[in-house]
């Protein structure tokens, strides 16, 4: 069996284990399958650039991230064999070139000649490292695991279930079903879905200008594994004696890397095409060949190196002075649950949605901008979208780096041993007034209450009463049980007009009551009573009138009604209550923010802390009326290190 002949059917059996795993990630078979939650992410945990970038972010390296040395290892004796042998983004490249290559033999050889474009990538890498020495972690855009996630995650998958969904009518008639080749029920919408999948098209389509262009030209992991391939055991040797200089080689080079000369060996993709093309046998895989035959190093320029570590350090510093993860922190911003502080969240985060692709609401949603720059295409909630469940922690079960940490489900509610630190907050609701339906148009609705899944529900009910408009009255006659009413008199007339009302206009009901006040001229006193119906001019009270109402006093209709108002301390901001608002339009009556999350209570700098902790400290330490700023930092710092 030829070596290219392995090479596809291992090309084949690894794209097939990514898009099985792909299609795993979801809530309902991590519930049916539990142990597959410790291999969905397998090809995030062994990418050497995810595992390397954020152990410089973060000084530490996440337990799962060290079957990434495992990939250094065939990097040593093969050199870039990950690249077109187990990369699945490699692979899909790999297979559109070849079913899109129209070139003839003359332009296939020229097309896979080495360019000095080819060194961009290089620059990339230098960049992307010397932001992550400060903690600014942006590898996820460029990694190709991290793309080719996310562009299924956001794109492909969920237009590929919409058309299967789309397909089900029609198989349907055919007495068949699609249901088992979904990935889900619901395919869902993602924010600027359509902006990823342009992007992989767009990356994709350039294999029929350059072949493997986002390898050759962009790859950032490719760049990292073709400066330590220098370094490799077995390489392509030539031997000038049996050469011809005939270029056949390069035919089907996937790495440009000039095996028909000195060998690139940092931009050989060790696919062994170059050996079977070649006519002569000149081409051979040998352990330690002759360096003379190579070149061994990038093709790197020092100023240009220098330059692109410059272009790192200085993107990194200006987009840290918008302040989006401190003063300028937006509200919107409400990470999963289990997520680490925003600073540390983004020296962890590697954008690959893993997260997004778990949930089950579909409430997890890729950024835009309102995390800023720097957090763009990081998991945020958008409850017009989906809700948080309340017994789900699968995305911190998927994410591959710690930016997301593992709860159990009693840790996300705060039972059991975790009963005193309480449950895991991501925000917290608030109340728009003027749009909220009993609170601005005395429309019964309570549904927030309703869909509350605390307990005690966080959302409860109180009663509020107001006088009706045109309801000061003056009554007419009364009996034991009732009181006919007329208008109050107008500035400059003498006598109301007789009033006119809506058969049972004033009846109520589960939710809302009508009531009758009737103040003494006499007296002065007040006296209230609950209306159970009315005719046109007159309203029948529950109970009797004692005493009885005299012609000329006034009378009041008041409303009582239910409105909802919200516990801050039972509120945990899982968004249920905003998702289901009945309200529509550009805001619903009821919206979370994160003010009040519980990931970043710990931290005693104010421009960090979004938790109500700081805030009660700062009211426990007040000094002759003034917040001592000093003893509200220690208080939190103590409860830090005593929680740490």
């Amino acid at each position: 069996m030829r070596i290219t002949t392995v090479r596809t059917i291992v090309q084949t059996v690894i794209f097939l284990m990514f898009l099985m795993f792909v299609f795993a990630t979801t809530f309902s078979h991590l519930d049916a399958a539990p142990g597959l939650k410790w291999v969905v992410s397998k090809f995030l945990e062994v990418d050497p650039l995810v595992g390397i970038a954020t152990a410089v972010s973060t000084h530490t390296l996440y337990k799962g991230l060290g079957w990434c040395l495992a990939i250094l290892i065939p990097t040593i004796l093969l050199g870039r064999i990950f690249c077109n042998w187990i990369c699945p983004y490699g692979i899909l490249h790999h297979l559109v070139g070849w079913l899109f290559n129209t070139r003839n033999a003359k332009q296939k050889i020229e097309s896979n000649r080495y360019r000095p474009l080819f060194a961009l990538k290089y620059y990339v890498l230098i960049a992307m490292l010397v932001a992550c020495v400060f903690g600014y972690l942006q590898i996820g855009l460029m990694d190709p695991i991290c793309l080719v996630y996310r562009s299924f995650t956001v794109a492909v998958v969920p237009e590929w279930d919409r058309t299967l969904l789309e397909l089900e009518t029609i198989a349907g008639e055919m007495g068949t079903t699609l249901e088992p080749l979904r990935s889900r029920e619901d395919p869902g919408g993602f924010v600027g879905g359509w902006v990823v999948g342009f992007i992989l098209l767009f990356l994709v389509g350039m294999n029929l200008v350059i072949p493997r262009f986002f390898c050759r030209v962009l790859c950032p992991l490719g760049a990292l594994l073709g400066s330590l391939s220098r370094f490799a055991v077995w390489r392509i040797e030539r031997d000038p004696h049996k050469c011809t200089d005939c270029d056949l080689c390069l035919q089907s080079c996937e790495g440009a890397s000039d095996p028909h000369t000195q060998l690139r060996m940092s931009e050989c993709f060790v696919c062994f095409n170059c050996i079977e093309d070649c006519p002569h046998d000149a081409l051979s895989f040998s352990m330690f060949p002759p360096k003379a035959h190579e070149v061994t190093s990038p093709d790197l320029r020092r100023r240009h190196a220098v330059l692109a570590g410059l272009i790192g350090l200085l993107f990194f510093r200006w987009t840290k002075s918008s302040a989006a993860s401190t003063e300028n922190f937006s509200a919107k911003v409400i990470r999963p649950p289990g997520s680490c502080e925003e600073q540390e969240f983004l020296e962890r985060c590697i954008k690959c949605d893993q997260c997004i692709r778990v949930c089950p609401t579909n409430v997890l949603q890729p950024a835009r901008l309102e995390a800023g720059i720097e957090g763009l295409w990081t998991p945020v909630l958008n409850f017009r979208m989906g809700f948080c469940q309340l017994q789900c922690t699968a995305c911190g079960h998927v994410c591959p780096t710690g930016a997301i940490q593992r709860l159990s489900v009693e840790e996300k509610m705060g039972l059991g041993d975790f009963e005193a630190g309480g449950p895991v907050k991501l925000g917290t609701a608030h109340y728009d007034f003027g749009r909220c339906l009993p609170w601005s148009k005395n429309i019964p609705c309570m549904v927030c209450e309703e869909v509350c899944p605390v307990s005690p529900k966080a959302i409860h009910a109180e009663y509020r009463q107001l006088m009706l408009r045109e309801g000061k009255k003056l009554v007419a006659s009364a009996t034991a049980t009732s009181i006919t009413l007329r208008d109050y008199p107008a500035p400059g007339e003498a006598v109301g007009e007789p009033s006119t009302f809506r058969p049972q206009q004033y009846r109520g009901d589960q939710t809302t009551s009508y009531h009758v006040q009737v103040r003494e001229r006499a007296t002065g006193l007040t006296r209230a009573y609950r209306i159970k119906g009315n005719d046109a001019d007159t309203v029948l009270v529950d109970g009797t009138l004692d005493p009885i109402p005299r012609a000329g006093d006034v009378a009041a209709l008041h409303l009582e009604f239910k409105v909802p108002k919200i516990d801050t301390e039972l509120c945990i901001g899982c968004g249920i209550c905003e998702h289901e608002c009945p309200v529509v339009g550009d805001r619903r009556a009821v919206y979370v923010t994160a003010e009040g999350e519980t990931r970043s209570q710990d931290y005693s700098d104010r421009l960090r802390n979004r938790s109500v902790r700081l805030t009660k400290t700062a009211s426990l330490v007040a000094v002759d009326g003034e917040v001592d700023l000093l003893a509200m930092a220690a208080g939190a710092e103590s409860r830090r290190t005593s929680t740490g």
